[in-house]
């Protein structure tokens, strides 16, 4: 397996080779794809560094990295404004699973003084070389469609099942639409946004949209999913009467509930619009026979209820092993360990 580091014509040519290498993955998350990976690309890679591996004249894989200084992000910036939007199941594109730590190892040697990945499989994050600075890990809850029989919902708690009988009967039980064109989806998103940041800012956060640049993001994201048909701008209820919207990508089977607004509930404990739009949506993808909800990472309680598995997610920076940060984190993971 050869990798090498290719010179970057332009995003748009990318692109055309990213796409065809998509085609040939055996496995593909949303966060993998050109859809999120390319989104304003020439703005969020200002020092790109693509590297590829190949054999036999077959490209296995791809890898594109920001730097700043040198450090290398893998899919990402390396600027925690425009990373605010989290990567997650993030890995280099690969059309053989061989290919991806080659790509991730040859980093070093081309003058990476710190690698940083963001919502990677531990595994991966633990053998791609060096020695561990910072490490966060994240657990993604999600719903298994292919586990068990009797539908999703069998294997849930006796309370979660009646908590969604109740909410189910106190919304006047509502059913969840689906954006039908672009036009739609981004007025659902404007709605969205706002019943997300009303929701963020009572608990005295910002949320997940409360600057222009994550705004711009995701619209201009929308408008990409929706054209390759990876987006679900879901609401739940009827115009007038609305629960919520739930934002979420699809793609071969997997669904990702990436965001989120809900109207707020009315006084009493019976209305949980956040978990009947939840379960209005993984009823919908269990119907059309897809593989996986994924609540993606985050220990929220409506999560664990509704979850039948979860995975796994790291956020680490790795350093070399003899360099001076290398020596201190291995010191101080020895004294904590004594």
């Amino acid at each position: 397996m050869q990798i090498e580091r290719i010179p970057l014509a332009g995003f748009a040519a990318l692109e055309q080779e990213w796409r065809s290498l998509e085609a040939a993955a055996p496995e593909l998350s949303f966060f993998q794809s050109w859809t999120w990976v390319g989104c304003l690309a020439e703005e969020r890679y200002t020092d790109p560094v693509l590297l590829r591996a190949s054999q036999a004249g077959r490209v296995l894989g791809l890898a594109l990295f920001n730097r700043r200084g040198k450090h290398w992000h893998l899919a990402e910036s390396g600027d925690p404004a425009m990373d605010a939007p989290f990567v997650e199941h993030n890995a280099p594109l690969v059309a053989d699973e061989a290919a991806s730590l080659p790509l991730l190892r040859a980093a070093w040697s081309l003058g990476a003084t710190r690698l940083v990945l963001s919502g990677t499989a531990p595994a991966l994050a633990a053998e791609c070389g060096g020695t561990v600075l910072r490490l966060q890990e994240r657990l993604a809850p999600r719903v298994d469609l292919r586990l068990g029989g009797g539908g999703w919902m069998a294997g849930r708690s006796a309370n979660t099942r009646q908590q969604l009988r109740r909410s189910a009967r106190a919304y006047g039980m509502p059913v969840l639409h689906r954006a039908a064109d672009l036009e739609e989806a981004q007025r659902w998103l404007v709605a969205l946004v706002a019943l997300h940041t009303a929701s963020w800012n009572a608990r005295g956060k910002p949320g997940a949209f409360a600057t222009p640049w994550l705004r711009r993001f995701h619209a201009a994201l929308v408008a990409r999913a929706f054209e390759r048909g990876e987006l679900e701008l879901l609401r739940g209820g009827e115009e007038g009467a609305v629960l919520g919207y739930l934002y979420n990508f699809r793609l071969r089977k997997q669904n990702s509930a990436y965001q989120s607004g809900f109207a707020p509930p009315p006084a009493g404990a019976q209305h949980k619009p956040g978990l009947t739009c939840h379960a209005l949506a993984i009823e919908a993808a269990e119907a059309r026979g897809d593989a996986v909800y994924d609540f993606l990472a985050g220990d929220d309680r409506y999560k664990r209820s509704l979850a039948n598995a979860e995975l796994p997610l790291h956020w680490v920076q790795r350093v070399p092993r003899w360099s001076a940060w290398g020596i201190a984190a291995r010191l101080r993971s020895r004294l904590r360990r004594g």
